[in-house]
């Protein structure tokens, strides 16, 4: 069993989670992937930095589990999970059907339920452990977004408070990440209009990088963020 940590990052084969793998190996982690479609995106990403791709519908318990249980047969146990897994569809509400609100809500935070439950155990019978999910601005503020996005990622701010409280007696951290608008990923989906309606207020004056989010998420995860806990840590340029 290796004495290395090791850290799980859902959605690894999308921009932000690529970004969170790679900050984490240059941190001399062990680190597994989870992916579903782009196997191309996914063997590319795993050569490239040694990291472990792991192929699971994570809205499907039994494959989340058969997934945890491959990390902790390589690695032996999973110290930092990374809740980056998410979608988005660009409509108005008046257009969003029940299958819509079902799958953007199943997406982003059914996926953190599923992957945390399995996980948290481990954590819990060895007492250690860090989690950081991936929120997103439009879950904190009065932005033109898709609504059941903004709900969602909404959800993983009542999802990280509680879990931080509940799982603190274990010394397990719970903190989340909100993004702001990125070059790359959900951003590439944001109409010009709300681009620039977003940069006419940022203080950044640009859009972020996923390596930046990739960055805040690493220092969440190592000892020097030991106080920190049941936070939301805006990376989004200063608006």
């Amino acid at each position: 069993m290796s004495t290395t940590r090791t850290a799980l990052v859902t959605g690894g084969s999308g921009a932000v989670g690529g970004a969170i793998v790679r900050r984490l190996r240059r941190g001399q982690l062990n680190v597994a992937f989870t992916y579903n479609q782009h196997e191309e995106r996914a063997a590319q990403l795993a050569a490239e930095t040694g990291a472990a791709a792991f192929r699971a519908d994570l809205v499907q318990r039994a494959q989340v589990n058969e997934m945890v249980q491959q990390v902790l047969a390589r690695f032996g146990a999973i110290d930092i999970l990374v809740n980056n897994a998410g979608v988005t569809q660009v409509l108005p509400f008046a257009l969003i059907e029940e299958e819509d609100w079902d799958l953007v809500l199943a997406a982003n935070l059914k996926t953190m339920f599923l992957v945390t439950h399995a996980v948290a155990r481990g954590m819990i019978a060895r007492k250690t452990g860090c989690i950081v999910n991936i929120g997103s601005l439009a879950g904190h503020r009065l932005l033109e977004v898709p609504v059941h996005y903004a709900t969602a990622k909404a959800g993983v701010s009542g999802f990280t408070l509680s879990l931080a409280k509940e799982l603190a007696r274990y010394n397990i951290r719970v903190n989340s990440i909100v993004p702001g608008l990125l070059s790359d990923g959900v951003g590439k989906l944001v109409p010009e209009k709300e681009k620039a309606e977003y940069l006419r207020y940022c203080t950044a004056g640009r859009p972020g990088e996923p390596l930046e989010v990739a960055e805040a998420v690493a220092f969440l995860a190592s000892d020097a963020a030991s106080y920190i806990n049941a936070q939301s840590i805006f990376v989004d340029g200063g608006l």
